[in-house]
């Protein structure tokens, strides 16, 4: 509890068998009020004034094993929300939803209904009129007050690997100069001393078609990010949360806590020897990997990834693949205070796409349609989720892939790739939703007004999370590098 206000613990006795406890959570500890009934054997009497018994932390572990706990859903679960919103020692995250191949634009956002183009999907109402999306994301219209769509995205590159380092790191390849991707760079801004988790932590990446764009660049391996659920298959009955669990955290059997605690103190004077007497990234990464996995092997906040602890309701909403529980351990390292949280959509059930995600060459209309349904109530639950508790005012969410997909249908039944004129849609903390931002011609071939290039998207996320996107870093070639390139323009309109 340090740092914190603790919670009030209330004693009311109601009979000669039970007692009631009422806790009342206060507005920085996030937990939610609720309602035990135990024995009243248990209970501590009131004091001398009748006042109600105050328990403390000990206390309350020992009652909660006598206790039967519900929580309210009623006006408490509201109010306790809107105080964690509101209050100013929230530290803000940001969450991707990386959509790697590149979605299309025209069967998810930007639909063009009437035109050739726009293919068999139709368009539906959202809860914010005159805004229409993909009839195959209904979940996720029901929060359009929440999203701002950028509809006239307009970028340079065609091509996987470079379109991948583009849009994560806001800048081309460039000889030496190693530019770090997004998350590293929110990290380093947004991140903590305190946290007991790495700062940047990236679910289940696809990064074949592009390494460098994951890499922590010229910031150093203290900002690289964690990487769970990498290429992982499941197998028939296996839960697939499994997959996302941070791998030998636990001490090997037969291992007791003083003997490893012996093991780790001379492993690190061994890598610190060897460090001082050959510096340099590669001596410098190992080291930081060991200290993380060290930190979270000691820590009780690496049950965050044990998202198979959830109830099980919870989970079917979020959608049992990857992805879906992929956002439900999103917004459990958001509650332990990640700064940057990446959920990536590779595959889904009945996309058949191998694991190449949006890159719809082919078959497109099925694919789109499968990777849509976990896209929708992967998406759509996690922001009901964090708005229940409070979090979505303090979490950025972004939904983008390395370019959009041609308008025009090939002799496939696909779409090819395409960065003339695409979509990206920004929610949550820092934006405001409800409302679209520029558009495409009626064909979708091109930008009709207020184009957005790649510093612009990069530059506006870093407004919304409350970082100056013109700050400098020194780059492994000693010269400064601004985190958005200096052309970049803010977008006002969508930061709020």
């Amino acid at each position: 509890m340090t740092g914190r206000l603790a919670p009030l613990f209330l004693l009311e006795l109601v009979s000669n068998e039970s007692a009631v406890l009422v806790v009342v959570a206060r507005p920085s500890d996030y937990s939610i009020p609720c309602r035990v009934t135990f024995p009243a054997a248990q209970a501590r009497t009131p004091g001398r004034n009748g006042d109600m018994a105050r328990l403390t932390r000990r206390d309350w572990l020992k009652l909660s094993t006598f206790a039967t706990v519900s929580c309210s859903a009623s006006g408490w679960m509201q109010t306790l929300a809107t105080e964690t919103a509101a209050d100013p020692k929230r530290k803000r995250s940001c969450i991707l939803l990386w959509m790697p191949g590149g979605p299309p634009q025209t069967d998810t956002f930007d639909m063009k209904p009437g035109h050739k183009n726009g293919g068999s999907f139709k368009p539906i109402d959202t809860s914010v009129p005159g805004i229409q999306i993909s009839e195959h994301l209904p979940k996720l219209a029901k929060q359009m007050e929440h999203l701002a769509i950028v509809r006239s995205m307009s970028t340079t590159e065609g091509d996987h690997q470079r379109a991948t380092y583009l849009m994560r790191t806001g800048y081309l390849p460039q000889g030496p100069i190693h530019y770090p991707t997004l998350g590293s760079l929110v990290s380093r801004e947004l991140g903590h001393s305190d946290l007991e988790l790495p700062s940047f932590i990236s679910v289940a990446p696809n990064r074949f078609l592009s390494p460098a764009a994951y890499s922590s660049g010229f910031l150093g391996p203290k900002y690289a990010p964690l990487i769970v659920g990498e290429g992982a298959r499941v197998r028939e009955g296996q839960d697939v949360a499994t997959t996302l669990r941070v791998r030998n955290l636990d001490l090997p059997e037969g291992v007791e806590a003083t003997q490893a605690d012996t093991r780790l103190d001379l492993l690190k004077h061994l890598e610190d020897d060897f460090v001082a007497n050959r510096p340099g990234v590669t001596g410098q990464s190992h080291q930081q990997a060991y200290l993380q996995a060290v930190r979270m092997m000691k820590s009780g906040a690496s049950n965050a990834f044990s998202v198979e602890t959830e109830p099980v309701e919870l989970r079917e909403r979020y959608g049992m693949n990857q992805f879906g529980q992929g956002c439900l351990l999103a917004r459990r390292l958001v509650e332990q205070g990640v700064p940057f949280i990446e959920v990536s959509l590779s595959n889904a059930p009945g996309a058949d796409g191998a694991g190449l995600g949006w890159d719809t060459h082919q078959g497109n209309f099925d694919r789109v349609k499968a990777l849509s349904a976990a896209l929708d109530s992967g998406w759509s639950t996690l922001m009901e989720d964090l708005k229940d508790r409070g979090l979505l005012e303090s979490t950025t969410i972004v939904w983008m892939g390395e370019f959009g997909r041609t308008p025009n249908i090939n002799d496939n039944q696909g779409r090819d790739h395409f960065p003339a004129a695409w979509s990206a849609v920004l929610g949550g903390g820092g934006v405001k939703g409800g409302q679209v931002y520029g558009s495409s011609t009626e064909d979708g071939m091109k930008v009709k007004d207020a184009p957005v290039t790649t510093p612009d998207l990069i530059a506006t996320v870093c407004k919304s999370l409350g970082i100056d996107p013109l700050k400098q870093n020194m780059s492994n070639v000693g010269r400064p590098i601004r985190i958005a390139d200096f052309e970049a323009q803010v977008i006002e309109k969508l930061v709020g």
